[in-house]
């Protein structure tokens, strides 16, 4: 594929990607409006599912298949769908299931698409305060119809960190982090979605943001969205993140030698 008809394929999927994580946010701002009415499932430790994140991502899957029937689907929480066009969709439907099933305004509808082993488009939708979060390679990062660039803060002890964790690791390398980050005069955020909070790094709310595994469900979006944003982030194989996923560390350029040595030894185990 040359490359301009590869800008073309890009173009054609920012523009599908950035419309379907509105709607689909908009349905599943319908269900956060009647919790009552949810049925939640288990998955583990911190980890639940409801009829609203099947819903979600059933609807997002099928204008998927309608507008590139050819192209790959990975989500959370149906199976996949191999690629044929050699792109693949990333969906997370509702990133921060727990803020969402306990009426926590927190959460978001994630989108990320990947081509050669690289994530080209993403987009976070925030429905609560209707925001959309999106970026494509070469194209900058937005924020609805604005460019939105990371904040670049001379050291951690100037503004937030976003600090992510799951029952996937042992908290014992969050709690290594989180005291490393204090003695150096840092404050650390968590709201329980990491998607979002690759977001607000992307937009200059938080400084930075680091968890030892992120599904590339979680982390594909936001990422894309930091790096086009003028922000580091650690490079991975987005092939070998859809496999297993990874640890992530993001942030704006000065601040973020420092916190990656400081995940290296935080997370060495």
């Amino acid at each position: 594929m040359s490359s301009a008809s590869l800008d073309v394929e890009i173009d054609q999927r920012l523009l599908l990607a950035k419309s379907l994580a509105s709607e689909a946010g908009e349905m599943a701002q319908k269900f956060f409006e009647s919790l009552g009415e949810l049925e939640i499932q288990s998955k583990g430790v911190q980890d639940m599912v409801s009829n609203a994140d099947l819903e979600v991502e059933t609807f997002v899957r099928k204008k998927l298949a309608e507008a590139f029937p050819l192209d790959g689907i990975v989500g959370e929480e149906h199976e996949n769908v191999d690629s044929q066009s050699g792109f693949t969709w990333v969906i997370d439907p509702i990133d921060g299931t727990a803020n969402f099933v306990a009426g926590i305004p927190a959460w978001c509808v994630i989108l990320a698409c990947v081509h050669e082993d690289q994530t080209k488009v993403a987009a976070i939708y925030e429905p609560c305060h209707d925001e959309l979060f999106w970026a494509a390679t070469g194209r900058g990062a937005h924020l609805g119809d604005q460019k939105i660039s990371v904040y670049s803060t001379k050291g951690l002890n100037v503004g937030n960190t976003g600090v992510g964790m799951s029952a996937r690791t042992s908290a014992e390398l969050i709690t290594r982090f989180v005291s490393m980050l204090v003695d150096r005069g840092g404050l650390f955020y968590r709201n329980a979605s990491g998607g979002l909070m690759l977001a607000y790094v992307a937009a200059g709310r938080l400084i930075g943001y680091v968890e030892p595994h992120m599904n590339a469900w979680d982390c594909l979006a936001g990422q894309l969205i930091i790096a086009e944003a003028g922000g580091n982030i650690e490079q991975q194989s987005a092939d070998e993140m859809l496999r297993v996923g990874g640890r992530v560390v993001a942030s704006g350029p000065i601040i973020f030698d420092e916190l990656v040595g400081m995940a290296d030894e935080a997370f060495r185990d």
